[in-house]
């Protein structure tokens, strides 16, 4: 009897430190890294561009920036699902082998120390992070959107974005009069946005990352919010080099956010994500993600300091 309660006890103790490993473990691997930004000034009205397709117009969101020391304009993507501010080693390489002593990497860390500029709003870190990705920058076309690397939500802990979709214009603001505003959660600096459908309570994942696509959820739910026997649309996604199938079809639902209500009129779901990646959503207690064509004819304020926007 004493031997089975040793043994029982010594696995009960191993089954803990388990639980106890996985769950530091999580926490370590998926708690955003220090905000390492220093920005000054405000950027109001900022032009915005679209990355588009022929099946998709708004594919991605890109917000012109200047590099400091450089007289050409390039885009940084703003994606709303990236915790960190990231630049793309290929397209910053392309780059010094034309503006030579412009741009200097840290190849063994794959770190840059710069800045950049989006108005008269001036970001600067010497720990920016730098992923193997990106494509060269087409110099000769001044027409080219030459995607230089990704604004995350490092950058929103900083300032108030406005996202005003109707006119294709952004700005980062110090402070805002915040009237008629909803809470909403900011964990690990993911935008997690309360909302409803058929008086069903959603938190839902702002990722613009996810622009062309309205309310991205599960394949049970989407079996339910579509319109029966509608067409399905299929698709290739790209998730930083990963490809993923995407499957899209009608819907005809209310989605509610707050005080204000939105035509819902398609829903997706998407195969080829990690368990780990389904793990995480479920943890985090999130429905789906929402994208930018949701509120293509809204503007969206996220005072992400304050947990606090508005949908207007």
């Amino acid at each position: 009897m004493k031997l089975f309660k040793k043994v029982a006890l010594t696995i009960l103790t191993i089954i803990l430190l388990s639980l106890l490993g996985g769950y530091f473990y999580f926490q370590k691997k998926f708690t955003p890294p220090q905000n390492y930004l220093n920005v000054s000034g405000r950027a109001e009205n900022i032009p915005i561009k679209w990355i588009s397709d022929n099946e998709n117009q708004h594919e991605a969101l890109l917000i012109p920036i200047q590099i400091n020391g450089i007289d050409k304009t390039f885009y940084m993507q703003f994606d709303s699902g990236s915790p960190i501010t990231v630049f793309y080693k290929k397209s910053l390489e392309s780059i010094s082998e034309k503006l030579s002593n412009q741009i200097n990497i840290d190849s063994e860390k794959n770190q840059i120390s710069t800045g950049f500029s989006i108005g008269n709003m001036k970001v600067y870190s010497s720990f920016f992070e730098i992923l193997n990705y990106g494509s060269v920058i087409d110099f000769d076309n001044p027409d080219a959107a030459n995607i230089i690397g990704t604004i995350g939500t490092d950058l929103l802990e900083k300032r108030i974005i406005m996202l005003d979709f109707k006119n294709s214009k952004c700005s980062f603001l110090e402070q805002i009069h915040e009237k008629d505003f909803t809470t909403f959660e900011f964990k690990k600096r993911k935008i997690l946005i309360p909302s409803k459908i058929e008086n069903e309570n959603l938190k839902l994942l702002y990722d613009s990352g996810t622009s062309g696509y309205e309310l991205i959820i599960q394949k049970e739910i989407w079996g339910k919010y579509k319109v029966k026997n509608s067409p399905i649309k299929v698709e290739k996604g790209n998730s930083w080099g990963n490809t993923l199938d995407v499957y899209s079809a009608s819907a005809k639902k209310k989605i509610q956010f707050g005080n204000t209500v939105l035509n819902l009129s398609e829903v997706t779901y998407i195969e080829g994500t990690s368990e780990l990646q389904k793990f995480l959503m479920k943890r985090s207690g999130m429905q789906g993600m929402i994208g930018n064509k949701l509120f293509l004819q809204h503007k969206l304020i996220l005072d992400c300091k304050n947990e606090k926007y508005k949908l207007e």
